[in-house]
């Protein structure tokens, strides 16, 4: 189904940005804010989160093995 909305330029600033940021398209943006309750405001958190994380991958910051082990435990029992 297509429908069309008038979307505030700003908005449709915010959406495309999401969109190239995230390789979403922009409907996809549109659809996950409808059908999730993902605002525009949480979906450019959640890509400043994914970015923050693959930069730390890069540079070789990952959960030691104690870290993966107390996780593992606190949830081993549950």
């Amino acid at each position: 189904m297509n429908i069309e909305v008038e979307i505030k330029a700003d908005t449709r600033r915010r959406v495309a940005a999401i969109a190239k940021r995230t390789g979403l398209s922009e409907s996809q943006i549109i659809a996950d804010a409808l059908e999730h309750g993902h605002s525009l405001e949480w979906q450019e958190r959640f890509a400043d989160k994914v970015a923050a994380g693959l930069k730390a991958a890069d540079r070789g910051e990952f959960a030691s093995e104690a870290d993966i082990e107390r996780v593992r435990s606190k949830y081993r029992n549950a």
